[in-house]
């Protein structure tokens, strides 16, 4: 066994759970790909500032998780917390937003680092798919997006889930309402640290998890008694459009999301089967993002969905996922020639995009045809010294157990006959 395990609130994905990752990545990608979203990766460190100002100085997110650090040649660094930042910066550094084609849409998958108490459903590393769409203000876009996600949740099989919807006005209204809920907060029981919290974005105070502080917001000012015409106008256009599309939802007058960006829609994904972790993903309209960051005025809106907590929920729900047998051939050859042979087959099968695999280390014919029956292959071609010198290989067919001679140059063609 080795010496070094995984650090604390981190995992190994490994066979043959890991495929269940990969078919949830996918799902949440392919309605993004379908809507002109095109793919962006960015690095997996960034300068600390860019979160700071972006994320807020006052979130949980920069004051307690994040794993900041400085390198030796004294630049201060971040593991990525989140990932709308990255790629708004990576956009605007490479000025899409000039290119005459707004808004910029654009998906990315990654790992994110938050230093949280590890518990199911919360880790140190975790995994998510994100969509922005940078450049433009228009509630067909957040309805667009929420629908995006809805589909991406349906297509796994999820039903068990529930889509909450604000909205947090935007630099007009919500100074009004943050006055009033800081002379409401300045009320409260509240410890020093929350106080400070309240001075600073007293919103944060809201999204509060403690028990303590959440039986004191009873009769809280709520924002959405204090939105401006355009605000509520802008919000009835994306509660229409998403009606429209048959999209389920729950208005939630509390719901603040974590982070300071957030301005006008603001939306999560809950699952009930999880927990105290029930968000499985979230986002929202972030219009002064860039500005923040130093960029121009670019309204903007986007989400991440959480590629772990989507998993959990799949087993919440008892759902398998229909994911094809990594290998559709194994090949089992007994003798030298017999390995020759074969294998310069198994390298055509993988030419012509048949998933083919090959018995490694000279196994006897049993544990061979163990391996053949792990590898999950539908048929598995066998061949000795007799039959190569009559000129065939043995196919059989695993399901059935039928097997049948066919000739060595035929191999690739029957194969893709019966495979399709």
């Amino acid at each position: 066994m080795s010496t070094f395990k995984a650090p604390k609130g981190t995992y190994d994905l490994i066979p043959p759970d890991s495929a269940k990752y990969l078919a949830v990545r996918e799902a949440i990608a392919a309605p993004l790909r379908n809507s002109g979203y095109g793919y962006i990766e960015t690095p997996g460190f960034e300068n600390v500032e860019l979160f700071a100002r972006g994320v807020g100085e006052s979130t949980d997110i920069v004051t307690k998780e994040m794993y900041a650090f400085e390198t030796k040649g004294g630049d201060m660094l971040a593991l990525r917390p989140e990932g709308t930042a990255s790629v708004l910066r990576a956009a605007l550094e490479a000025n899409l937003h000039k290119a005459g084609n707004l808004p910029v849409k654009l998906w990315y998958s990654g790992s994110y680092y938050r230093y949280e108490r590890p518990q199911k459903g919360r880790y140190r590393h975790f995994s998510q798919v994100g969509a922005e769409a940078i450049g433009a203000e228009d509630p067909a876009l957040d309805a667009e997006l929420i629908i995006l996600a809805d589909q991406a949740y349906r297509s796994l099989g999820l039903s068990d889930f529930r889509i909450l919807l604000n909205s947090l006005g935007d630099k007009e209204c919500r100074p009004v309402y943050r006055a009033a809920l800081q002379d409401f907060l300045r009320g409260l029981d509240l410890d020093e640290d929350t106080f400070r919290r309240a001075e600073i974005n007293p919103l944060r105070v809201l999204d509060d998890k403690r028990e303590s502080v959440q039986k004191q917001l009873t009769g809280a000012p709520l924002l959405r008694d204090y939105l401006c015409d355009a605000c509520k106008t802008y919000h009835e256009e994306v509660r229409e459009l998403i009606t429209a599309a048959g999209v389920a939802f729950e208005d939630d007058a509390k719901l603040v999301r974590g982070l300071d960006y957030y301005t006008r829609t603001t939306f999560e994904f809950v699952h009930d089967g999880l927990g105290s972790q029930s968000a499985v993903g979230g986002g929202g309209r972030y219009d002064g993002l860039s500005e923040m960051i130093g960029g121009p005025a670019l309204p903007s809106v986007g989400w991440a969905l959480g590629v772990d907590r989507t998993v959990l929920a799949l087993e919440a729900e008892g759902i398998e996922l229909n994911i094809p047998a990594s290998t559709s051939v194994f090949a089992v050859p007994l003798g030298e020639e017999a390995r020759r042979v074969l294998f310069a087959k198994v390298t055509e099968l993988r030419k012509v995009g048949i998933a083919a695999d090959f018995s490694y280390g000279a196994k006897g014919l049993k544990g061979a045809m163990k391996n053949a029956n792990r590898s999950g292959a539908r048929y598995t071609v066998v061949a000795g010294e007799r039959d190569l010198a009559e000129g065939v290989v043995q196919l059989k067919d695993m399901d059935s157990g039928e097997q049948t001679a066919i000739g060595v140059n035929e191999i690739v063609a029957e194969l893709e006959s019966r495979l399709g």
